[in-house]
Parts: C-alpha cells; sequence; structure tokens
C-alpha cells in the first residue's frame, strides 16, 4: 500500500491511502488519523489500510489526490538518523574538504543524527538566509521502522522495516567544515530535509527490493535537467538492516524512526550524482577546479524513482530554492 500525509486537521496532518496510479486516495483516518498513529500501533492498523487499498484499486472511489496538498509523511518524526552507506559517495566528499577516509567507515557505517521536528513536505522550497552557505541536495532513499530494540542483528532490523520512501537531505557544505572542526558533528550545515508524497510498503516494490536494498535508479534534476541517475541498491555497502542495527547499538528506536541511506551514488559516474559536491569533487580531480556551482535562489531540484513501467512510485520531492 502507498500512504501520503495530507495537510490539515492538525499540526500531523491527516493519512491518506493512495492508489497506484496516485490519481485518488481515501481517507484513512477512521482506522488512523496519522501515520505516527498507525506505526504505533501496526499490527492492528496495518490490515485495516491494507483493505482500504485493495477497495480503492477495485473501486471507483475516494477523491482526487493531489500532491500539492502533501506534507512529509512524517511532518515530525521521532528520529531521523541518516545514514552514509555509499563509500564513494563518503571518499569523494570527504577529499573535497581535504579530509583522509579512515579504515572504520569500510568496516561499520556512518549515521549523524539529523532535526526531526520540522521535515519538508515533497514541494514545500528549500529556505536558506545566503547562497553562500553553498546550498546543495542529495538525494535519498529512506525507511520507516517499527519499534527496534536495543542491541538487535541486522536479521532482526530487516523484519522491523514499516515503509520505505525518498528523502532530500539538503546540505549546506560551505558550513560543514568549520562545524565539524569543533568536533561534535552537523547542525547549522543541516536544515530540514524533505521526503516523498509517499511512503510505501517494502511488499509494493517487487524484485527490485530484496529486504535490504532498493535496486532502481534515483533520478534527480536541476532546473528541468537530469543530474544523476545511479541505482540504489549497486555500491551501497551497508543495507538499511545494518544501519538500524547500528543505529540500535546502545538505544531502542521508536515506532516512525526514518533511517537514511545516504547520498545515492555509484562508483561508476556515468549515471551521474545525486548531490551537486560529488560532481564537483570529479571536476577538480579531472579539470583542477569545479565547475558547476551550488543551488542559487529560484533554482529547482526534481528527486523521483519510477518502476520498470516507468511509473512513478513514491511521487516526486520538487523543491524551489528561496531566500529566507
Amino acid at each position: 500500500m502507498r500512504l501520503a500525509t495530507l495537510r490539515g486537521g492538525g499540526r500531523d496532518g491527516r493519512l491518506v491511502v493512495v492508489a497506484r496510479d496516485l490519481a485518488r486516495c481515501l481517507v484513512a483516518t477512521a482506522v488512523a488519523p496519522t501515520l505516527q498513529y498507525a506505526l504505533d500501533d501496526w499490527s492492528r492498523c496495518a490490515p485495516q489500510l491494507a483493505a482500504l487499498a485493495q477497495r480503492l484499486e477495485r473501486e471507483n472511489c475516494g477523491e482526487p489526490f493531489d500532491v500539492r496538498g502533501c506534507a512529509a509523511p512524517l511532518p515530525r518524526a521521532h528520529q531521523w538518523a541518516d545514514g552514509s552507506a555509499y563509500l564513494s559517495h563518503v571518499a569523494l566528499v570527504r577529499q573535497a574538504r581535504g579530509a583522509e577516509m579512515p579504515d572504520i567507515l569500510r568496516r561499520e557505517p556512518l549515521i549523524y543524527q539529523g532535526g526531526s521536528d520540522s521535515l519538508l513536505g515533497p514541494g514545500d522550497p528549500i529556505v536558506v538566509a545566503d547562497e553562500a552557505w553553498g546550498i546543495d541536495f542529495e538525494a535519498e532513499v529512506a525507511v520507516v521502522t517499527d519499534d527496534v530494540a536495543m542491541g538487535v542483528s541486522p536479521a532482526q532490523a530487516a523484519s522491523r522495516i514499516r515503509l520505505v520512501m525518498l528523502a532530500n537531505d539538503v546540505s549546506l557544505r560551505n558550513l560543514i567544515p568549520a562545524e565539524l572542526a569543533k568536533g561534535f558533528g552537523f547542525f547549522q550545515s543541516k536544515p530540514s530535509s524533505a521526503f516523498s508524497p509517499l511512503a510505501v510498503t517494502p511488499d509494493e516494490l517487487g524484485a527490485a527490493w530484496d529486504g535490504a536494498r532498493l535496486s532502481l535508479p534515483l533520478l534527480s534534476h536541476v532546473n528541468g535537467e537530469l543530474f544523476g541517475q545511479p541505482n540504489a541498491g549497486r555500491d551501497m555497502n551497508f543495507g538499511f538492516p545494518e544501519l538500524i542495527a547500528h543505529a540500535a547499538r546502545t538505544r531502542p528506536l521508536a515506532a516512525g524512526s526514518i533511517v537514511g541511506s545516504g547520498t545515492v551514488a555509484n562508483v561508476d559516474a556515468t549515471a551521474g550524482s545525486s548531490c551537486i559536491v560529488e560532481r564537483r569533487m570529479r571536476e577538480t580531480l579531472e579539470h583542477g577546479e569545479p565547475r558547476t556551482p551550488f543551488l542559487r535562489f529560484g533554482d529547482r531540484v526534481r528527486i523521483e524513482m519510477l518502476d520498470a513501467q516507468g511509473r512513478s512510485i513514491f511521487g516526486a520531492i520538487d523543491q524551489a530554492v528561496v531566500k529566507a
């Protein structure tokens, strides 16, 4: 099933079930008023939501689905933990700021804890005060978990994945070096992240989902031009079960926790990039200097994933960059 959150009815919106063609939806508030409510009682709510999804496909019912009315599936989440599972991306980005990649990153996932109290909807603007901060997008895949016990194994963690969606983990690249130099991690350099209109259950993904990775191209466009389409399952050094288990090593995760893949990247550069800094680093290695600018006010970023038939799975993240 495919779930979305429409604005209205409170800060956390109202839950709807969406048809596979993204044309219609059924309000699901009789089952669960919000997605977080459903996740808190998934064993009871999921079968009822699935029945609504089947009815939606079987009958000409519901109301028109307009992605412009969507908030993030979880407008505020108990946790947003973003990994960096593609080591080719990690190596390039660290090289861009003159940092070596320690061997431990090849053995253990890298995760940071992002702000989860103000998650952006798919059409919400990227609001930034200064272009000089180095505005960048990062196209990612993310999963939403059920409750995860502390100390789970990756195999146990795999069974706690409830939903899959896309993310734009916005980064302010020129703020990152000074912030990390303080030795305490990201904060100001990571403004609010945005998420796809739909969060889908893994069974909707068919053979592309193996329980750990989603093997489909992730399309990124900047101002209408294709920027990259790397395959999200290829070259993902740590799968989602490993990321979740790493996040839960010393504490449990609550239902509704979001875990991101990090910027999707392939070793083969011909697929393009899912962020600007990666392209800039490749340009520096090839030409001696970067040629692609970071985002400017008025630029637009679109992130989407299509199935084998060319249909949008999650709907698109489509954001303009706006001056605060």
